[in-house]
């Protein structure tokens, strides 16, 4: 690899975190028990694969401590955060933080922690995990739907800051839109 070569692709990688960081996502908490105790993390990267059956896909960066536990569990729980639980997914996203200790949850019959604040849980199995690049991609399909705490605009993460998807926010119904309606 030459100097020009390894500079073009440390400002690709560069580019697309730059790129990824102005691209607005839905935040989410992951738990599992691993046998040891709870573990969980903030997510970023939770997608919907297919609804029929219901499928998720979540990546993780890294297959050490709590990616690790995460990543070879048989059974997860993806939260769905709301504005609301923005200090939830700052603790969830902080390394070394006792995410534990003061966080409202309940054990499903699975072992899996439940995060009680939550406004939805997916309880999901997991049916493939790929190493793509530096991380692994997980697939899993969704056994169960818990309701959580109360209703909430969603929470959203962009250019490294969490905010609120709300009413405010809207700028017409989808159709409206497609069809260049107000134009």
């Amino acid at each position: 690899m030459t100097r020009d070569t390894a500079l073009c692709e440390r400002n690709v990688t560069d580019a697309f975190k730059d790129a990824f960081r102005a691209h607005p996502a839905g935040v989410a908490i992951i738990t599992a028990d691993g046998g040891s105790g709870p573990v969980g993390l903030t997510a970023s990267s939770v997608s919907s694969v297919s609804a029929e059956p219901p499928i998720l896909s979540f990546s993780l960066a890294s297959t050490h401590g709590t990616a690790g536990v995460i990543a070879g569990a048989e059974t997860v729980v993806v939260h769905l955060l709301g504005a609301d639980n923005a200090a939830l997914a700052a603790l969830f996203a902080r390394q070394g933080a006792d995410r534990f200790g003061s966080t409202p949850t309940r054990t499903l019959p699975g072992g899996e922690p439940l995060l009680e604040e939550a406004p939805v849980a997916l309880r999901c199995r997991i049916d493939g995990r790929i190493p793509v690049g530096s991380s692994i991609l997980i697939a899993a399909t969704v056994l169960e739907i818990l309701p959580g705490g109360t209703d909430q605009e969603p929470l959203v993460y962009h250019n490294r800051t969490y905010h609120r998807l709300g009413g405010h926010s809207v700028l017409g119904q989808a159709g409206q839109i497609a069809s260049g309606s107000g134009r």
